[in-house]
């Protein structure tokens, strides 16, 4: 009789299991998923917040077909993956759009394929409080009250490629961190907003191939309270900003090399403070503009 109870008793227990889903490597949403679903690819789930508690630490989300897959806050090392040639929209109101809130020792996030829309009421796309390292690919944020990027991270690092943060009331990309924090910029593009990329306390901000235009103020900034800031810029371009095109403020140097500068009415180059533009060559400034500070820059 004893033994009769032991086994009817596991075999409770083992079909209890079979209703709980096990993390996987690999999860799936869709536009005509559900989050009740175990988010395999026979059987998606609706969004992305869905799909993260059922996706293991190092695994990867992805997305089947177009789709609104919501906001999501990321509390460990994942890839989000939108899958190139459709549409794989993060929209939000009112709120940020993915948060990346992990490990600052051990988790890499990977954000990759996504487009992130504000609407004019998203306060901050893409929000990095903390994380090993951030790497943003292909990805296309506007649309948000403050910035595209947000980068408050004590520490870590940032690797931006392929992306654009257009049509923010703050700053395409902005760095004001409390520890030193690296960011990394190749072939994207920072257009239309008040800033188009700002680095700000504690940061080194490298800038390739890239460009930021178009915005209310300054195109490629360095600007810091706290800390120091260094930012890079290298086979750019920084035009029709309706301040400078570059800028060194208080507590910044900015490096430049092979940077274009068109219409840019508060300078192509301009300094406040104590900030220090360094120049490496074969830089194209069409105008000084009205700024006195603005620097006529010889090689360094």
């Amino acid at each position: 009789m004893r033994k009769m109870s032991i086994a009817k008793l596991l075999a409770i227990l083992a079909l209890g299991t079979t209703t709980t889903y096990a993390q996987a490597s690999r999860t799936w949403v869709s536009g005509v998923g559900d989050d009740a679903n175990p988010c395999s690819r026979t059987a998606p789930c609706k969004t992305f917040a869905g799909a993260i508690s059922k996706t293991a630490v190092g695994g990867e989300i992805d997305a089947l077909d177009p789709g609104g897959f919501g906001a999501v806050t990321i509390t460990k090392g994942i890839t989000i993956d939108g899958g190139g040639g459709q549409v794989a929209s993060v929209l939000v109101s009112g709120t940020n759009g993915i948060v990346v809130q992990a490990n600052a020792s051990t988790d890499v996030v990977i954000l990759r394929n996504l487009r992130i829309n504000g609407i004019g009421t998203g306060v901050n796309g893409i929000q990095f409080n903390s994380g090993k390292a951030l790497f943003v690919q292909n990805c296309e944020i506007f649309g948000f009250t403050k910035n595209g990027i947000n980068v408050t991270t004590a520490g870590g690092k940032v690797f931006v490629r392929n992306t654009d943060a257009t049509n923010n009331a703050g700053s395409g990309l902005a760095v004001q961190s409390t520890a030193n924090t690296s960011v990394d910029i190749d072939r994207s593009h920072f257009d239309l907003n008040t800033f188009g990329v700002l680095a700000g306390n504690f940061s080194t901000v490298t800038v390739s191939n890239s460009s930021a235009s178009g915005n209310s103020q300054v195109g490629f900034i360095g600007s810091a309270g706290a800390g120091a800031a260094e930012l890079n810029v290298v086979d750019s371009t920084a035009s029709n900003n309706a301040g400078s095109g570059v800028q060194a403020s208080s507590g910044a140097t900015v490096s430049v090399t092979n940077v274009s500068l068109h219409n840019n009415p508060g300078g192509g180059f301009a300094i406040g403070g104590t900030g220090v533009i360094k120049s490496f060559g074969n830089n194209f400034n069409t105008n000084l503009g009205t700024n006195p500070t603005a620097p006529n820059l010889t090689p360094q």
